[in-house]
């Protein structure tokens, strides 16, 4: 009787352990990231913004870019709506994708939307297509360019403050909000000003790519455009320079080359060989749809021991006013 009950008790043991063991593995170990932390390419979020992409319909072994899709919930399936944000006339493509939990997804852009430049934001649906709190979604991209550019770039992500839905199943169309506030619609903030902490002379065979996008305006007809950008560049002397330039809603400028965008004296003698700089920027002016930016710098060196790859920009100060407005229809898978 007693070795029965010791089997028993010890059987019982077992089972406890067990579901000990699984309760243990279904959650990450560690504190999760604050629901209210800012914009970032290190943490999970509800919707993901992925700063350039590529693609060459004709060459696509030289210019191409691999997405990168991972839901990171062990318990519950994503939905996620996918815009593609052509860089020059803003014009919008969409589709979407449905995981189921710790799924991960990967395509290229030359299969996607071949021959096109510009960037891509994905939102966590439900099966309304309406947004929704998912802060589990992260990503990032690898982009080259037949220029020679290329870099491994995270996916920049935006958690939902609340767990309300962001629209109605009646309405056609929504608002999604980077404010930060408690609010159905909001999500954390984006950048006011942003910083490109070292660019390396052109002299020293550098050829530094900065890619700038406007964050906000239509997911149903157009993205925002940039308009005029309002710069400070410093050389690694402390001497300060200004200057402006302007763009669509995604911007590429080779920085310094024709002396684009313009300073008195000229990149080369502003960041001579064997120097660098740095610059900060934000969007003159203001909109409706807020002056969020956000953005990367992807630098080229042709010389040999040269040293190639890029970054997300730096976010100096963040603003409250920039959103989307996004299209509600159920997905398609």
């Amino acid at each position: 009787m007693r070795t029965s009950r010791r089997l028993i008790y010890g059987f019982l043991a077992m089972c406890t352990l067990m579901v000990i063991s699984q309760t243990v593995l279904a959650a990450d170990p560690g504190l999760p990231y604050p629901v209210n932390s800012e914009v970032s390419d290190q943490k999970a979020g509800s919707i993901l913004f992925y700063n350039t992409y590529t693609s060459s319909a004709s060459a696509p072994s030289q210019e191409n870019t691999r997405i990168n899709i991972t839901n990171t919930s062990t318990t519950d399936g994503a939905l996620v709506h996918l815009f593609f944000v052509e860089g020059t006339t803003c014009s919008i493509a969409d589709t979407f994708i449905c995981f189921t939990q710790n799924q991960t997804a990967s395509f290229t852009t030359a299969d996607a939307d071949p021959g096109t430049r510009g960037y891509i934001l994905v939102i966590a649906v439900d099966l309304d297509g309406i947004p929704v709190q998912f802060n589990f979604l992260v990503g990032d991209e690898y982009v080259k360019y037949s220029s020679g550019h290329a870099a491994n770039l995270g996916a920049e992500a935006l958690a939902k403050i609340t767990r309300d839905r962001a629209g109605s199943p009646d309405d056609d169309l929504t608002e999604i909000i980077f404010n930060g506030q408690l609010r159905p619609e909001s999500y954390n903030r984006v950048a006011l000003v942003l910083a490109d902490d070292s660019i390396p002379s052109r002299l020293d065979g550098n050829d530094t790519k900065l890619i700038v996008n406007r964050v906000g305006g239509s997911l149903v007809t157009s993205a925002s455009t940039l308009g005029t950008l309002f710069a400070v560049v410093y050389d690694d002397a402390e001497n300060t320079f200004s200057t402006s330039f302007s763009g669509p809603c995604h911007l590429e400028l080779s920085l310094g080359a024709n002396n684009l965008p313009r300073v008195v004296g000229g990149w080369n003698a502003l960041i001579p060989a064997g120097h660098t700089g740095w610059m900060k920027f934000w969007k003159a002016g203001s909109d409706p749809f807020g002056n969020g930016i956000l953005g990367a710098a992807i630098n080229f060196n042709h010389a040999a021991a040269g040293f190639n790859g890029g970054h997300n920009l730096h976010k100096l100060t963040l603003t409250e006013a920039a959103g989307y407005i996004v299209p509600v229809f159920p997905p398609s898978c």
